[in-house]
């Protein structure tokens, strides 16, 4: 995801639509602290889950970015996936994920 960072503040969520998607949570520095999804059963798609976020933020998050998206849990997989292949471990708040259930990736 490239989009750029935005403030984790309830104004600032409150501005986001009710789409389904992925998210991403970071702290300060930019480093991302959790990666999320608005599914089918998320009360107001991507504004509920970024407005729950801000409210009770996980792990420092400051900032939060957005990508909508109806393959949401595919693209949620992708993001994990990734970032495990570039840190070698999942996002600090992302403590309900079991990384043996990511696929893998290796350079093409």
């Amino acid at each position: 995801m490239t989009k750029p960072w935005r403030p984790l503040t309830l104004t600032e969520a409150k501005r986001l639509s009710g789409n389904l998607g992925v998210y991403e949570l970071s702290n300060d520095e930019g480093e991302v602290v959790f990666i999320g999804a608005a599914t089918g059963r998320s009360l107001y798609g991507l504004r509920g889950e970024v407005m729950a976020k801000a409210e009770h933020p996980p792990a420092g998050a400051t900032q939060f970015r957005v990508e909508v998206n109806t393959a949401y849990r595919t693209r949620h997989g992708e993001l994990l996936a990734v970032y495990m292949h570039d840190h070698g471990r999942l996002p600090v708040a992302n403590t309900d994920v079991d990384p043996k259930r990511l696929g893998r990736l290796s350079p093409g």
